[in-house]
């Protein structure tokens, strides 16, 4: 049995919280009239609604798919629900329990809570009880998952992120995207991002999904280039308890993490071929096996990749599966380098000038004629990522850097300036203020130490 909630009847109780009503709920009782009853009070409200009336069954449906609450009976024939709880959550049940019993006993108490049960409703309970408890577990859940996303963002990125959900820019090479972005954002198809590093493909990957039909659910993005080999398994798929050594509880992956929303994995070409293996299967039977689980847990995941790599050659070298290539490569979008989106990189540094400004608490500079056409002709290697340091360090000295813009160009002269010069004069100016240092170097502005080291070697020779 499954029951779908209305519109009107979802609006009518918006005092249990506005995650009732995207909500997957499970059922498991042995009795009908109870069955009945939870059916009627939940139904309306939820989005899905399912029931069983026994283990077995509560146990076949866990397989087939997600569940973000289960109600669960704690008598029942042959196998009482606290025994049956423990069970899922050994061989991998992330979803929250929330139990119902006749007796109110300590010891139940007890043992529902180490089996892992949420909450814990008396009989008889009036309708208004179980949903404040559904919307407690549906909000402890939201808080758990946003949290965790949000402490992984800021470990996985130092910069703070200012264009996170629109491209900025009026050139040609930017509407296509934007064009290309809008058609496939609302269909479900997974989509190829490619382009240089500090191009936008995060930003892109953002847009997707804001203008998805899963723009409610969450956004989960992975750099899988950020993930020890070692731990990637684990942050993805998630696992149980003593799954392995300091496994001392079970936890959700990112995978369930993004469920219903979209997950975002950059710098796939970094992922080991053993996870890409495993990866495969989640996009081919939509399910995960968490670490050490023996279930395989249904997922609902629109799919975003990335990389600045060229995976067809990857492909051939061995170091990227052909099979997960084709599987990724649906629909692919190019974000064009800075140097290609004539004008952007104006219009670009005025936005970062104004709220870096406010971020740093500084006044802004001004982009004279002299700035705006070295930051037009510059050829920006590290791209957007490097036109923001940029700026950020131009407010911190109160003027542009040494060899870029108006403090070394004068207005007269700018036209007689090649964009080869700018560039030579703006990373050895930065190298200096370095103290030579060319890993800081190359972080101050947004490219590789390898990048630095061919161009130094060329200018050199």
């Amino acid at each position: 049995m499954e029951v779908v909630g209305s519109a009107r009847d979802i609006s009518a109780d918006p005092e249990f919280g506005p995650w009732l009503a995207q909500a997957s709920i499970l059922v498991v009782d042995d009795e009908p009239g109870m069955r009945n009853f939870l059916a009627r009070t939940l139904g309306p409200r939820c989005k899905k609604l399912d029931v069983a009336a026994d283990t077995e069954e509560a146990s076949s449906k866990l397989d087939q798919q997600h569940f973000d609450v289960v109600i669960l009976d704690n008598i029942m024939p042959r196998k009482n629900g606290v025994e049956w709880l423990a069970e899922q959550r050994a061989i991998g049940f992330f979803a929250d329990a929330i139990l119902m019993t006749a007796y109110a006993d300590l010891d139940t108490a007890i043992q529902a809570m180490r089996a892992g049960a949420m909450d814990f409703i008396l009989k008889p309970f009036r309708s208004n009880q179980l949903l404040n408890a559904v919307a407690r577990c549906l909000d402890r859940m939201r808080l758990q998952r946003e949290n965790y996303v949000l402490r992984y963002e800021l470990k996985a990125t130092s910069d703070h992120i200012l264009l996170r959900d629109r491209l900025i820019g009026e050139s040609a090479a930017i509407a296509r995207v934007r064009e290309t972005i809008a058609r496939v954002a609302p269909l479900p198809t997974s989509v190829l991002l490619t382009g240089q590093s500090g191009t936008g493909k995060e930003v892109a990957a953002r847009s997707l999904h804001m203008l998805s039909e899963r723009s409610s659910k969450p956004f989960v993005p992975v750099n899988c280039g950020a993930i020890p080999a070692d731990m990637i398994e684990s942050e993805l798929f998630g696992h149980i308890k003593g799954a392995f050594t300091g496994a001392e509880r079970s936890r959700d992956g990112l995978f369930l993490h993004a469920q219903g929303g979209t997950l975002f994995l950059d710098e796939i070409s970094e992922m080991p071929l053993a996870t890409q293996s495993k990866l495969l299967r989640v996009l081919e039977d939509r399910k995960v096996r968490p670490v050490g689980a023996e279930r395989e847990v249904p997922v609902d995941l629109r799919f975003v990749f990335a990389t600045n790599s060229e995976l067809e050659k990857d492909v051939q070298a061995g170091r990227f599966r052909a099979d997960l290539f084709y599987r990724i490569n649906v629909m692919q979008i190019h974000l064009p380098p800075l140097k290609e989106r004539q004008g952007d990189a104006v219009e670009l540094a005025s936005l970062f000038m104004k709220k870096l400004s406010v971020q740093l608490g500084m006044p802004t500079v001004p982009i004279d004629e002299a700035a705006q056409h070295a930051l037009s002709v510059y050829d920006w290697p590290g791209n957007v990522r490097e036109l923001r340091n940029l700026i950020e360090r131009t407010l911190i000295l109160g003027r542009f850097p040494e060899g870029f813009g108006s403090s070394a160009v004068p207005a007269g002269e700018a036209n007689g300036i090649a964009l080869a010069d700018v560039e030579r004069r703006h990373i050895v100016s930065v190298l200096a203020d370095c103290g030579g240092q060319r890993n800081e170097a190359a972080r101050v502005l947004g490219i590789s130490r390898k990048t630095i080291d061919r161009k130094l070697a060329a200018w050199d020779g």
